[in-house]
């Protein structure tokens, strides 16, 4: 195992981030909340473990029309991720590890270039749980929801190969300057790029895997060798980087878990397979940030979501505050 292990240990920030512009489906910006209260009925003092903040949403402007059909509220998302990026870049700079616990995935372009804005001399490796490969752009959305976009963006993958939308001025104008914030572009490269769990994604975005050639841990795989030793390849395929972030969005687990989400699929990894790859990847020294998503209590039974994903936000704190 090629990866190093935590010698030194960083205090952890949480950084809430409720805002669900980047969905279709409403009701991911009360996931933090739920997670909360998840911790509460486990009687856990978590959140009064940590410090944490708030970046300030854009939600208001999911009652008014939508303008851009191809990247759906694309200023509000820009304007989100640029605070959140912001605010990444100063608890990096404090010497504290961001976990970002967030509604929809498209926050997690904010990170990722938070973390590059931090470090723009380092090489990002990205470990991206999740049922959907987030690898649309205005170009090739089926739907204009941008938490489809979130990787296509800080790859400044236009994939114009496969285009079939034609959006105005404006939407180009904006996306342009997402995939520049932080004055980074592109953030990462496609050979820093492992997908775990990955299943339901369009042909677009299977053009641009292939073409590519990502590195895919698809479930036959991750039940033929298990989760140790998918988490030890994926951090081992990553040796070349510096940093390591890794996003994790609920709906990687099985749609029979994962009712509480926006875009639930079937055939996912269990409660405990994604807890215990959790596990495995946070032991290496180069993670510098963790991301969880898309959590949606109005579609969920009894919170049962939330209280899996605050299972799995324990172990990859209690990681990360462990000396090995």
């Amino acid at each position: 195992m090629n990866n190093k292990l935590n010698f030194m240990i960083k205090p952890i920030k949480i950084i809430e981030v409720k805002s669900e512009i980047g969905a279709g489906t409403r009701g991911a910006s009360m996931g933090v909340d739920a997670i909360k209260i998840a911790a509460l009925d486990f009687g856990s003092p978590f959140f009064k473990r940590y410090k944490s903040v708030e970046v300030p949403n854009e939600n208001n402007l999911l009652l008014e029309p939508v303008v851009h059909d191809y990247a759906k509220r694309i200023k509000g998302i820009y304007n989100l991720n640029e605070r959140l990026a912001k605010e990444i870049q100063k608890t990096i700079a404090k010497n504290e590890v961001p976990i970002v616990l967030a509604g929809d995935h498209s926050s997690a372009l904010g990170t990722i270039s938070g973390i590059r804005m931090a470090h723009p001399e380092k090489r990002l490796g990205v470990i991206w749980i999740d049922a959907h490969a987030d690898l649309h752009s205005p170009y090739t959305t089926p739907s204009g929801n941008m938490h489809g976009m979130p990787l296509s963006c800080v790859l400044a993958e236009d994939n114009k190969d496969r285009q079939q939308n034609k959006p105005d001025d404006e939407t180009v104008e904006y996306w342009d300057k997402l995939k520049n914030l932080g004055g980074i572009c592109p953030k990462i490269q496609y050979n820093d790029l492992v997908y775990i769990a990955l299943r339901d994604f369009e042909p677009q975005e299977d053009y641009l895997i292939k073409k590519n050639k990502v590195r895919v841990f698809n479930l036959p795989e991750i039940r033929k060798k298990a989760v140790e030793r998918v988490a030890i390849e994926s951090l081992n395929y990553l040796d070349h980087c510096d940093l390591i972030y890794v996003s994790f969005d609920v709906d990687s687990m099985d749609s029979r878990i994962s009712s509480g989400t926006g875009t639930p699929v079937p055939n996912g990894i269990t409660e405990k397979e994604a807890g215990n790859l959790i596990y495995y990847i946070m032991r290496s020294k180069k993670i510098c940030c963790f991301e969880m998503v898309e959590i949606n209590p109005t579609l969920d039974k009894e919170n049962l979501m939330a209280e899996n994903a605050f299972e799995i936000l324990q172990k990859t704190t209690n990681q990360l505050s462990h000396d090995f």
